[in-house]
């Protein structure tokens, strides 16, 4: 298995101190500034280096990188993924490249890999026991035979996002996986409603939040230690898009995202959808396991001065993922033959759903709406597609930006916090026109 290695880059560059990397890499006079700049020998430079001239020069915001130049993904193989970049290999952490999410339903060798621990000594679906105990009349310990026989089955297309999605792009830089947009996946599910199962235990009324445990072993090999044990208001658990889950795309759950048995929250972070899944308790307090404590999964209350020291009494946990959207074709960097090419890509708003989708050519200074479809089920991410046509050839970004059904629409920066979750920035791709 790899391990992506990479020495100072240009986010990095940029995040430190943009104009200084407008000087290193395009040989601007220090203290020009960007427009001065990008009337010069810099424009002169910048647009050598994307490979054509850049037409909507003049919009592009200050200490803004080229997408042409900020791709420094590497592909790395794991057994049974097809295209994985490999975040790091212990615990195992790769994100799936944009132009590999085009399928409307996430095929399983492109669904990311989102570790904390080691995988299991064995995900064997025979023997495999889930108990539910806590707050609840009945206690259960259930076989996945006996979930696929005693409780309706349910499949369904269902979103899939880590918190941390996004986080590669915070500034200042912030510790934990460097994801850029790859953490997202929208396959297909087989399990159970998770209501099901909470109504024939028989919940108290004291019951008001899950405790959810997996099979997977702490890094540091204490058997003592979990590795993460997260949990969802009961209000969240009984919706019926909350399933637990022992079959993707048709098949097996695949190792490392949870087999045998899993929970799917899907819209909420990834880390309340437990892997290799073993219990779940109902408890009558907010869940305080790993990953639910101090900072964890959690963001300010209000916003903050990006590189502040939040204090924990102003954290609040994560519960539904923002409004996003994903350019998935062309793939950044590809050469357009002609002056027009189709642009599509997926949408999805967490608990909400997504109401409009529009496109830039000219870095946001004007915009044009895109096909978008309606989910085909609750949580599963909407399909959209696109004309654009180009005034001429050069260099070209497109900028894709959705807005949810409360009139919430994507930023174009960052808001800053200490956990690097819920990046929800337009997502942008280069594209170099030949005409």
């Amino acid at each position: 298995m790899a391990k992506r290695i990479i020495e100072k880059g240009l986010c990095e560059l940029y995040a430190e101190d943009a104009e200084r990397a407008d000087w290193l890499v395009f040989g601007r006079r220090a203290g020009a500034g960007r427009r001065g700049f990008l009337k010069g020998a810099g424009l002169a430079t910048m647009s050598a280096i994307v490979g054509a001239a850049i037409p909507f020069h003049r919009h592009m915001p200050a200490g803004l990188i080229p997408a042409a130049l900020a791709d420094e993904l590497k592909d790395f193989q794991i057994e049974g993924k097809d295209g994985l970049v490999v975040l790091n290999d212990r615990p195992v952490n790769a994100e799936t490249p944009a132009e590999l999410l085009d399928d409307p339903v996430t095929p399983t060798e492109r669904l990311f890999i989102r570790n904390h621990g080691n995988l299991p000594d064995s995900t064997d679906a025979q023997g495999w026991k889930l108990t539910v105990d806590g707050e609840v009349a009945t206690p259960l310990e259930l076989t996945i035979d006996d979930l696929k026989s005693r409780f309706e089955p349910v499949t369904q297309p269902l979103q899939l996002e880590c918190a941390g999605n996004g986080r590669a792009a915070f500034n200042p830089p912030v510790s934990g996986g460097q994801w850029t947009v790859g953490a997202i996946g929208c396959p297909e599910w087989t399990g159970v409603r998770l209501t099901d199962v909470l109504d024939a235990a028989g919940l108290k009324p004291s019951a008001i939040y899950t405790a959810h445990y997996g099979a997977d072993t702490h890094l540091s090999g204490d058997p003592a230690k979990l590795t993460l044990s997260r949990g969802v208001p009961i209000e969240r658990a009984k919706n019926p898009s909350s399933l637990i889950v022992f079959e993707l795309n048709g098949a097996p759950l695949y190792p490392m995202n949870g087999a045998p048995l899993r929970l799917l929250i899907p819209g909420w972070a990834g880390s309340c959808s437990q892997k290799w899944l073993t219990r779940i308790s109902l408890r009558d307090q907010v869940h305080d396991g790993p990953g639910m404590t101090g900072k964890s999964y959690r963001v300010p209350s209000q916003p903050v001065e990006p590189g502040a020291d939040v204090p924990e009494a102003n954290m609040a946990i994560i519960g539904s993922m923002p409004v996003k959207s994903l350019i998935t074709h062309p793939a950044t960097n590809s050469q357009i033959a002609g002056l027009s090419s189709e642009v599509r890509g997926h949408a999805w708003a967490g608990d909400r759903k997504v109401e409009a989708l529009d496109l830039s050519l000219d870095f946001g200074a004007s915009w044009q709406p895109a096909e978008l479809q309606d989910p085909v089920n609750p949580y599963a991410w909407q399909n959209w597609r696109a004309e654009v046509r180009f005034p001429q050839p050069g260099y070209y970004e497109v900028w894709a930006r959705a807005t949810d059904d409360q009139g919430v629409t994507q930023p174009f920066g960052v808001t800053w916090n200490p956990g690097g979750y819920l990046n929800n920035v337009m997502h942008r791709i280069a594209l170099t026109v030949a005409g």
